[in-house]
């Protein structure tokens, strides 16, 4: 008769998925040889008399300026596509360190994929919470410190939150708890991304469309992924989002300039109908490594791209500001005066009913370390500076010895509307 052979499982073994995240990690798998071109921008060397130089780089400084552009108010990108492996997460964490390399700014990456997202995985994990755990700890979160404990940080400052990797667990972020953690996000973020899951009916998805100012579309230069974006379209028009699908961005990623089977001019020219803008990504051979984002690590000319990206998605940047009244017709900031304390009316604004006069105004209450001389009976209240002086009832107005009396009422200052008297002879 046969035994099992086999060894029962040892109580204190590694987690599940140890063994594969030590030994198949990025340090032991991938030859981390940086680029000799770390940037698009020239080098510093270069040729002053190179032809179009100037133009190219003022064009360059345009689109930088596009990019720096104040973000008044949370500004939400929507990554999505029907179709999986189409280049969605490594198009949000791209442009997310773009967008937080150019700006030196707070940018956020949210992983609300229902199907174990891998947007862990393209940064350096800082630590194991997850968007379900940010969830549950929402009533705790009351600074931007409390969040930092949630996310996990690369190297060019864009932050992200993971999701889980077990799919079983990762459904239970819904639409209600998307929502939750964005009005949470929002007020420390000025720019957020969210990778979403290659489904449009799933629970978190119509929070992503709802609360999305720009819209991303992923496809692939081949006949299904460029049919599955069109379609993706198609159905967002369809149901209530053709304003959002007009304002939206189509990237057409892992484009091989070598390639000769697929006609990818065609495919932009189709998406440029329908989008506001196309951007095409040539092929790089270390973002198709599936492993952590790095800038310096990408071809000069990808890195370009997504720069260009990065520069298309400012331009509405303007619009979101003067949606919600942020911004003049002109573009410019308009001036805004500080907003009062808490509990103070506006300057030039009269006090409500039971509310106290703001500080320096009359009737206003006594600051502390304010000395107030008490009144005495039957002698006039004392001054204060810039407040007209007190006059008695049947009394001349104070004056000093040698000095003229002040004027009364009516003389010698004109009113408002009023023209001034002529000199006394």
């Amino acid at each position: 008769m046969q035994h099992d052979q086999r060894q029962p499982t040892n109580p204190g073994a590694a987690p599940l998925g140890y063994t594969a995240a030590v030994e198949l990690s990025s340090d032991r798998l991938l030859n981390n040889k940086k680029q000799k071109a770390k940037s698009s921008r020239p080098a510093a060397g270069g040729s002053r008399f190179k032809l179009g130089g100037k133009k190219e780089e003022a064009e360059r400084q345009r689109k930088l300026e596009l990019i720096r552009t104040p973000v008044l108010s949370c500004y939400r990108i929507a990554v999505i596509s029907l179709k999986g492996g189409v280049g969605k997460t490594t198009t949000t964490t791209a442009l997310g360190s773009t967008l937080a390399t150019e700006r030196q700014d707070k940018i956020l990456a949210i992983d609300a994929n229902p199907d174990a997202g891998t947007l862990g995985r393209r940064v350096r994990r800082e630590t194991g919470a997850t968007i379900r755990d940010l969830v549950q700890a929402i009533p705790y979160l009351n600074s931007y410190m409390d969040i930092r404990r949630f996310t996990s940080q690369a190297s060019s400052g864009l932050e992200i939150i993971a999701n889980d990797v077990d799919p079983a667990v990762s459904t239970t972020f819904n639409d209600e708890d998307y929502r939750r953690a964005i009005d949470v996000l929002g007020k420390q973020y000025p720019i957020i991304l969210t990778d979403s899951g290659t489904g449009l009916l799933y629970s978190a998805m119509r929070g992503v469309l709802d609360l999305a100012d720009q819209l991303i579309i992923i496809s692939t230069p081949s006949v299904d992924g460029a049919s599955s974006a069109s379609t993706t379209l198609d159905w967002l028009s369809a149901h209530g989002y053709a304003d959002l699908v007009s304002r939206s961005i189509t990237v057409i990623s892992g484009v091989r300039e070598t390639g000769k089977m697929i006609k990818v001019d065609d495919i932009v020219g189709h998406f440029q109908t329908r989008c506001r803008g196309v951007v095409v990504v040539p092929f790089d051979e270390h973002l198709a490594a599936g492993a952590e984002v790095d800038l310096d690590m990408m071809r000069p000319k990808v890195r370009e791209a997504y720069f260009n990206l990065s520069a298309m998605v400012a331009e509405d940047f303007v619009r979101h500001q003067q949606s919600h009244g942020l911004w003049t017709s002109n573009g410019n900031p308009p001036p805004v005066a500080a907003p009062p304390l808490p509990g103070q009316p506006m300057p030039g604004q009269q006090p409500m009913p039971g509310q106290q006069p703001a500080p320096g105004q009359p009737g206003a209450p006594a600051q502390p370390g304010q000395y107030v001389q008490p009144e005495q009976p039957g002698q006039p209240a004392q001054h204060q500076p810039g407040q007209p002086y007190p006059q008695q009832a049947g009394q001349p107005y104070p004056q000093q010895p040698g000095q003229q009396p002040y004027p009364q009422p009516g003389y010698g200052y004109p009113q408002p509307g009023q023209t001034p008297p002529p000199p006394q002879q």
